[in-house]
């Protein structure tokens, strides 16, 4: 089984493109969600990470904007809590890397947003970066409920920049020139892996 690490900037497309490759056949697991349920009313992180950030603690798990909060609030916060989320999200996607083998897949997505800053690109066979011009990323990011521009270029900030994400991937998906496009760039991964 080929595993294709799909990454990309915030607003690039790059959950577009992950449901691109899902409705192609190839399953598909997504560490954002995998965050969540960890978060989640039961989750594997909620009692360790509650004891960091108690204000964080509700009947739904953990509170996001809460935990945004308490990182902002204290620098060493955020590598505090990667240190217990991380292996949590390392075993639900072996998990899932598994399954897949299992299931006979001959190709596994991870969407990993952070792919290469966390070194998680070490646990891929190839890598797949989305990628759109600069202002359409800054148009598609400030369009979202809540963003800022300051908000958005402190997520940026952590975000390698997007030319040095394509340098370092095998493969690029733009999706600057529309849906079919990108589609039609996930059918031509696909079978250049076939």
């Amino acid at each position: 089984m080929i595993v294709l690490g799909l990454t990309g900037s915030i607003a690039m497309g790059k959950s577009t493109t992950a449901t691109m490759f899902a409705e192609a056949g190839v399953p598909v697991w997504d560490a954002d969600a995998a965050v969540h349920r960890a978060y989640g009313p039961g989750g594997a992180a909620v009692e360790s990470v509650g004891a960091l950030v108690p204000d964080a603690l509700g009947p739904s798990g953990l509170d996001r904007e809460a935990l945004r909060r308490a990182i902002a609030a204290d620098g060493t916060l955020l590598t505090r809590i990667e240190r217990i989320v991380h292996p949590i999200v390392g075993a639900d996607r072996k998990r899932f890397l598994e399954a897949a083998r299992e299931a006979g897949a001959p190709v596994a997505v991870l969407d990993i947003p952070l792919l290469f800053e966390t070194g998680a690109d070490a646990y891929v066979d190839r890598t797949v970066v989305v990628t759109c011009p600069p202002a359409e990323q800054r148009r598609r990011a400030l369009a979202r409920e809540g963003m800022t521009p300051g908000h958005l270029d402190a997520l940026l900030l952590r975000q390698m920049p997007d030319l040095e994400k394509r340098a370092r991937a095998g493969h690029s998906i733009d999706t600057g020139a529309g849906l079919d496009s990108a589609r039609a760039q996930v059918d031509a991964i696909l079978e250049s892996l076939r």
